[in-house]
């Protein structure tokens, strides 16, 4: 089995735990804002992480795409491998956000989130829920969802199952000891998921479900503020660094001394900015609630549930006027709440 004993707990390192186990503990005071607003918080979280998840993967849908897929997914029917994979990514994180209790980390249960998670995709069938037969490896993709070429070579099939074993065993051996005698918790998640993604079990899907497993974990470890932040869209924004972090870790696993610290300083740093995030987003709805007039709160509220508004939409769903409507719109924007995309009447305002 890999070895952990040379995680080195660098003062970057013990300053990221301690800051993200701060905004853990003072989340029950930050998280009392009202239901409606902490259900806006989650929608727009979910709708952020479900697109960049699968962006990571080469898909094309933008969050306002994913947002109209959502609002329709009764339809049962997706006509693109990138709708079936946003529409798959959904169904997982709605099921990990309501039953992360009841999910014990074990092989069949990786395998059931991996078989949901492609459960719409025509072109999955065949390998979903099961450890890949072929050989595979990670690849990256750019912003038009083009491939870059390989990242690293990942385990072989035959492997695959030894190693996933191992990995769930290590996990719960370390999980279960007294606090003051293993690693810390993030430390041990984020040597599970570099772990998994250089195992890469499954044939394809390994990325996303990478990320719904880190949701999973962190939520049955206490870090109760995860649906209303997103990681995912944190670790878009810095695709380059967090290919760099597994591929320096990645090479080094099975050898005698692995070199933790890349992933490990990415990962945390990752998870530190989305607490960064989150703890903005709080206090400004707290601004919010304390100084805007009802009509504006309405379309706050509407842009945070849809990502958008526009004006014609903001006279449906207020009964005001244009000219009152503008004047709200103005303040918004000046007050930093919102930010005007497009021009004249096709002009939309979405957060800033």
């Amino acid at each position: 089995m890999f070895r952990t004993h040379s995680v080195r707990i660098t003062p970057e390192v013990l300053g990221l735990i301690a800051s993200i186990d701060e905004f853990r503990g003072a989340w029950r005071s930050l998280g009392t804002l009202a239901p409606e607003r902490l259900a806006a918080l989650r929608r727009v979280a979910t709708i952020e992480s479900i697109g960049s998840s699968t962006r990571i993967e080469g898909s094309r849908l933008s969050d306002r795409d994913v947002e109209r897929l959502l609002s329709n997914l009764r339809i049962q029917s997706f006509t693109t491998r990138d709708e079936q994979e946003v529409a798959g990514y959904a169904d997982v994180m709605e099921t990990v956000f309501a039953h992360y209790r009841e999910i014990p980390l074990t092989e069949n249960h990786i395998r059931q989130l991996h078989r949901d998670l492609l459960r719409h995709s025509e072109k999955d069938e065949w390998h979903r829920g099961n450890y890949k037969k072929s050989s595979n490896s990670v690849v990256a993709f750019d912003e038009q969802g083009r491939s870059m070429g390989v990242v690293f070579e990942t385990a072989s099939p035959f492997e695959t199952p030894r190693l996933m074993t191992e990995l769930v065993d290590w996990f719960h051996s370390n999980r279960d000891i007294a606090p003051s005698e293993r690693l810390h918790l993030l430390l041990l998640i984020g040597i599970f998921i570099v772990v998994f993604l250089e195992i890469h079990p499954f044939q394809d899907g390994n990325g996303r479900l990478s990320r719904v497993l880190t949701t999973l974990l962190l939520l049955q470890a206490g870090y109760a503020y995860v649906p209303y932040s997103s990681l995912e869209s944190v670790i878009e924004q810095s695709k380059e660094a967090y290919y760099l972090a597994l591929r320096q870790t990645q090479g080094t696993i099975r050898g005698a001394a692995p070199d933790w610290q890349p992933w490990l300083v990415f990962f945390l740093r990752a998870l530190s900015r989305q607490v960064q995030r989150l703890a903005q987003k709080v206090e400004r709805e707290r601004l919010v609630l304390a100084a805007l007039p009802d009509l504006s709160l309405k379309v706050i509220d509407f842009v945070r549930q849809h990502g958008r508004i526009t004006m014609a939409e903001a006279v449906r769903l207020t009964g005001s006027s244009r000219n009152t409507l503008k004047l709200h719109f103005r303040s918004l924007v000046a007050q930093g709440h919102l930010a005007t995309r497009g021009q004249g009447r096709g002009a939309w305002y979405e957060l800033r």
